[in-house]
């Protein structure tokens, strides 16, 4: 089920649970990528989290670095920022084009043994943590749903399989990317090829475009977008515990639209604790077990100027 593809499948989550297990084993067995639709989170809640989006890149630079992305990555992260360089995809040496806000778990106070605990960075922007916050709860639900076709699409049998997502690490992204230059060099990209490193990926979007899918002889597909659906796709750590069964597939970003292009990614991980490794009834294991917030902790030093390892004389990130 790998073989090649020229469209991304629609999935519709009414359907019947036989004919949804399948169609979840057939795309995300080969594309890797889906359209979900019926999926029962209101357009209201996405509306209002693009709005509070485009209201907060709005602001001037100086007012988005007051919550500037911190060690525990909540806050802005301004553009120039991130570099895709552990990709294997392409030769990347310029920082992604796009700009960001990112909202992860609410905690009232971070836990020395957790990697990235803490509380969120809010701005002082009216309606914006409400937006985000009922966007997170629609969407934690939906992902959940999700993820439990995903593992029986998988042939998984055990039951606790669900364990490490009943204190998720989730995120959601607030992406803004500007148009690419008209002279655009064949290595700038809103986001450089790559695959995601969490487990489940939930993308609303604009009509803007740029969103390309891999396939494996290396054409890139496009992912437009598709009204009241959520582009959903697998990230490395399930591919680990699905044991190869369900693909992380490569992908990029390039708004060749002439306008700004927004999308609001929502990433659905494990705890941070988790050791990831091939569940019973994936088959002989292929995957050597990590630990998720080790593999986290060194994406993120590697892609984000915000968790580089500081200075000597002074404590590492």
């Amino acid at each position: 089920m790998t073989g090649e593809f020229t469209e991304i499948p629609v999935i519709d989550m009414a359907w019947p649970r036989p004919r949804l297990t399948e169609a979840f084993r057939r795309a995300y067995g080969g594309t890797g990528f889906g359209y979900v639709v019926n999926h029962g989170v209101a357009q209201r809640i996405i509306d209002d989290v693009f709005d509070a989006s485009v209201r907060f890149h709005a602001r001037p630079l100086a007012e988005k670095m007051e919550v500037a992305v911190n060690e525990a990555h909540r806050g802005y992260i301004p553009l120039g920022t991130s570099t895709d360089v552990t990709t294997e995809l392409a030769r990347v040496t310029r920082p992604n084009q796009s700009a960001s806000f990112m909202m992860m778990r609410e905690d009232r106070v971070a836990r020395p043994d957790t990697y990235l605990s803490g509380p969120n960075q809010w701005p002082d922007l009216p309606g914006f943590r409400p937006a985000l916050e009922t966007c997170v709860g629609a969407l934690s639900g939906l992902a959940r749903q999700i993820l439990g076709v995903a593992f029986e699409a998988a042939g998984v049998t055990d039951p606790d399989a669900m364990r490490p997502f009943d204190e998720p690490t989730i995120w959601l992204r607030l992406l803004h990317y500007p148009p690419a230059p008209p002279d655009r060099p064949g290595d700038l990209y809103g986001s450089a090829p790559h695959v995601d490193f969490g487990a489940l990926t939930l993308l609303a979007q604009d009509d803007a475009g740029g969103l390309q899918v891999r396939t494996p002889a290396g054409a890139w597909v496009d992912a437009p977008a598709l009204p009241g659906s959520f582009v959903v796709n697998v990230g490395q750590m399930l591919q680990r515990m699905t044991n190869g069964r369900l693909r992380a597939t490569p992908h990029r970003v390039i708004n060749l639209s002439g306008r700004a292009r927004f999308s609001c990614p929502f990433f659905f991980d494990p705890h941070v604790h988790t050791v990831v490794a091939p569940l019973p009834g994936t088959g002989t294991p292929r995957f050597d077990p990590l630990v998720f917030g080790e593999f986290l902790r060194a994406e993120l030093q590697a892609g984000y100027e915000a968790h580089k390892p500081r200075t000597a004389g002074r404590l590492s990130s």
